[in-house]
């Protein structure tokens, strides 16, 4: 995951006041290469919901931030939670099943949405809270002290979670507080005079998440997976379809994509997005010709733009052969 972001992107590290808690991201990855945020603190005191910029990624109620993974495969192979600040475990939930909503044998998670999870006190009124954790991976248990970066567990599915990610609350004297935004939670749209991240934490809008070639339009669900894009395909392959999968889609933008092969352009196709969708994907190629696709590499090129100014592009490549 590459991003190019050309309209406004936050990169904030922190200027907070005396007092306040220093944050880090609660997972062991690259946010501008391997995960990335897809719901922030919700804004809106009223029923709708707005990020801290006024925007889509949030919901109605969303109580903290939640940091991504891009697939469910990677989820799956483990990724870190860590300590986002040096305290003591207040409490911790290790038994909890991963298993996502939604899908059929989803427990009911009424009172426990949360899932696995820690909360760790950090003294004079501030706390954090990491939610659906995997199960059996805490590190951790009440009482002990966490040093900041500290390993807690592993992300996980459980709890109300439909995709792999850590919920990270922040707190002070129990009243949620936004890390990118602390001083303006029931308000939105101006750039923060201070965060509470200890170092630089990219914000985008949207973006994309992955991209890839497949020989026929894939399923949402194995392009969540992780198990929809192929590396090399035969020059006889039914079609050559090109994906990208995106979060943070608004009503208007439009997704660009472009397949080029041996002998130059095969397919450029751009759709308007109908609606804002917190995930989404889209898909164009062409079937084949008599006689087969040329062989050799084929590049995928999937560009995201809002109001006319570019979002976010992403490169994929397969071999035909």
């Amino acid at each position: 995951m590459i991003r190019l972001i050309t309209i406004t992107t936050l990169s904030l590290a922190a200027t907070s006041a005396a007092g306040d808690i220093l944050l880090e991201p609660p997972l062991d990855c690259d946010l501008t290469q391997t995960c990335y945020i897809q719901q922030t603190a919700d804004h809106d005191p009223g029923p709708g919901a707005q990020d801290f910029q006024c925007g889509s990624l949030s919901y109605d109620g969303h109580k903290g931030t939640d940091f991504a993974l891009p697939t469910l495969a990677m989820q799956t192979a483990g990724v870190d939670v860590l300590a986002s600040a040096p305290g003591t475990v207040r409490g911790v939930r290790d038994d909890m099943a991963d298993i996502l909503q939604g899908t059929p044998g989803a427990p009911d998670v009424s009172d426990r949405e949360c899932g696995n999870g820690i909360v760790v006190s950090h003294g004079d009124g501030w706390e954090t809270q990491y939610c659906h954790m995997k199960k059996g991976s805490v590190t951790v248990q009440t009482g002990q002290t966490v040093a900041m970066g500290q390993v807690l567990g592993q992300v996980g599915l459980s709890g109300a979670t439909q995709f792999p990610h850590v919920h990270l609350s922040v707190r002070k004297d129990r009243a949620v507080v936004d890390p990118f935004a602390p001083d303006a939670l029931n308000t939105c749209g101006t750039v923060p005079d201070k965060t509470l991240w200890n170092t630089v934490v990219p914000f985008t809008p949207g973006g994309l998440i992955s991209a890839g070639f497949s020989d026929t339009v894939p399923e949402f669900d194995t392009i969540k997976a992780g198990t929809a894009a192929q590396n090399a395909m035969p020059t006889t392959a039914p079609a050559l379809v090109v994906w990208g999968f995106a979060f943070g889609g608004r009503t208007g933008d439009l997704m660009t994509l472009t397949i080029r092969g041996p002998q130059g352009d095969v397919f450029t196709n751009t759709q308007t997005l109908d609606r804002t969708q917190a995930q989404l994907f889209r898909a164009g190629g062409k079937r084949t010709p008599p006689g087969g696709w040329s062989a050799g590499d084929y590049t995928g090129t999937i560009e995201l733009r809002r109001g006319g100014d570019l979002l976010d592009v992403q490169t994929t490549q397969i071999t035909l052969n």
